[in-house]
């Protein structure tokens, strides 16, 4: 292969989206391997450890009439109004027990009736002139169902009218700081990390004056905050905050509490993720100490901080202790009464243990383990469930870096005709497979069904996701390799070049590796043409951003 394309190859990872869990946050212990994707488990408890609303409006349950839910407290019962109290407050508990029930059962239809229904309801009180801490619960509890199925639309439209209520109420009305810790939670969600932010600020203050500056009810709008900050790039702040939730729960509950794994372990991810492996190591250790003494070291929730640990040491570069580690978890989480084979957290450890096992050079046991996977999801799950194609995928990708080039098309193979019965032929999610399988037909010198290939996938993905993506760009990657060999136009790689490197500037920035080296690319073939004009401004650009990478490394 030549110098000017050095490889070619699929690096996508599928992540899954995981919040304040114990499973290990990536760091910089980077994997190719592709992860089954995991959905976002939504669930919804009072926090700060007491009931969080009352109401003069609410409909929970009661009978139907046509589209129609009954209420069971009607708003304009002006006779019940002074009477509210916990019986009301039980009744929205009741509401949010009674929607998440009827999502859990499937009957999504029935708990957006019943929001909506009280939607309508605190919507007429609010027209009336009612802008109490009364609409305001029900609002919270109302755009927490909506959170809780997935309208995020409906969430936002919620939080506007509750931050109408809510800015104009006195901070001495009961139970505020609780909906004002809801609210910033849902903004955080909605990546709106400056108005999480402050209503995390003012619930602070306000359980500050209420309870006192040591209070456990502080716990979780600090971890609210510094969830917010550290999503909004704040990380320094975001880490007092975790530092103030242990050093709260320490003081009231003692250096073993359970209740610390929380806060630990965000803090942990949150230091993983800026590079600070050994603090990160340091807060997962603990996590395992404070397991180990509660449940005993065979427990499943020791082996899921174990895999956090592997991962710490992983990103230390201490791969040997990260593979002992892995090892270690993986016989808790097998022989834990309450995990069955093929779940989830299960799989994961599996490829993220395969995973470091190439990168150390003992294919032939990370390749066990990805077979391991293959056999548990064909017995339990079946060969048309998504997570099967994802583990042909990830053997396919082992046998390609130990040049099995033949094992890896035959499961590519497999993989597409998979793909192409259960989401069809044109779905995008198709390409990152055929684009596998166009680098390993490159690989084993086929390069016209290669071509072909790559030009199938830069055509679905430039419908699906636009041409100016990211997902375009690697599609035009391997296609220009691909090209490159049989020998195109140079004129026509050259337009392929240019249109790769805007992507890529957009994408990775003006100065980043990516555009060096297609720089360099379009240097070479402006050379080639002999366009010497047009060639001047793209090699003075180069020089700059090389001599810029120089004096970095010097640095």
């Amino acid at each position: 292969m030549s110098a000017l394309c050095p490889s070619i190859h699929s690096d996508l990872l599928q992540k899954s989206i995981i919040d304040f869990s114990l499973h290990p946050p990536k760091g910089k212990c980077n994997t190719r391997l592709y992860v089954v994707p995991g959905g976002i488990s939504l669930s919804y408890r009072c926090l700060v450890f007491r009931c969080y609303a009352t109401t003069k409006s609410l409909h929970v349950g009661g009978t139907k009439h046509g589209n129609k839910v009954s209420p069971i407290v009607s708003g304009s019962d002006k006779s019940q109004r002074k009477h509210l109290g916990g019986d009301l407050e039980t009744k929205l508990e009741e509401l949010f027990s009674e929607i998440k029930s009827m999502i859990s059962m499937g009957n999504k239809g029935d708990a957006l009736d019943l929001l909506e229904a009280n939607y309508e309801a605190v919507r007429e009180e609010m027209i009336a002139g009612g802008k109490t801490i009364e609409e305001a619960a029900t609002l919270d509890v109302i755009a927490l169902g909506y959170m809780a199925i997935g309208d995020l639309k409906m969430v936002e439209s919620v939080l506007n009218m509750l931050d109408e209520v809510v800015h104009d109420l006195r901070d001495d009305e009961p139970l505020l700081d609780s909906i004002l810790t809801h609210m910033g939670s849902m903004y955080s969600a909605l990546g709106r990390f400056e108005n999480s932010m402050l209503l995390y600020k003012r619930s602070l203050e306000i359980t500050e004056r209420n309870h006192g500056v040591n209070s456990t009810y502080l716990v979780m709008p600090l971890l609210g905050m510094g969830k917010a900050l550290g999503s909004a790039g704040r990380a320094t702040k975001a880490i007092d905050m975790y530092h103030r939730a242990i050093s709260i729960l320490e003081s009231n509950m003692g250096a073993e509490s359970k209740e610390l794994v929380v806060p630990l372990n965000a803090l942990g991810n949150l230091l993983m993720e800026e590079g600070k492996a050994e603090d990160a190591g340091t807060a997962f250790l603990r996590i395992i100490g404070i397991y180990t003494k509660l449940y005993g070291k065979d427990d499943e929730r020791v082996g899921m901080g174990m895999c956090s640990l592997a991962n710490a040491k992983c990103a230390k570069g201490d791969a040997e202790a990260a593979i002992d580690l892995y090892r270690d978890a993986l016989q808790v989480l097998e022989h834990s009464e309450s995990m069955n084979l093929d779940d989830s957290i299960l799989e994961k450890t599996r490829i993220d243990l395969a995973e470091l096992l190439h990168v150390v050079g003992r294919e032939k046991e990370g390749r066990q383990l990805l077979e391991e996977c293959l056999s548990i999801t064909k017995k339990y799950k079946g060969e048309e469930d998504p997570s099967f194609v994802t583990h042909l995928t990830n053997l396919a990708t082992s046998y390609s870096r130990s040049k099995n080039y033949v094992e890896a098309e035959r499961l590519l193979r497999s993989s597409l005709q998979i793909l192409k019965k259960t989401v069809g032929p044109d779905d995008p999610s198709i390409t990152f497979a055929m684009l596998q399988l166009a680098v390993t037909l490159y690989n084993l010198k086929q390069d016209e069904e290669a071509e072909q290939m790559a030009l199938e996938v830069l055509q679905i993905r430039e419908k699906a996701f636009g041409n100016a993506s990211l997902h375009v760009g690697e599609a035009l990657e391997c296609l220009i390799c691909i090209q490159k060999r049989v020998g195109r136009d140079d004129g026509e790689m050259l337009e392929l070049l240019k249109r790769n490197l805007s992507i890529q500037e957009k994408a990775f920035g003006h100065e980043s590796e990516q555009v060096i080296e297609t720089l360099k690319k379009i240097v070479f073939y402006m050379e080639k043409l002999g366009i010497k004009d047009q060639k001047f401004p793209f090699q003075r650009r180069l020089s700059l951003l090389r001599n810029k990478f120089k004096q970095q490394v010097q640095y």
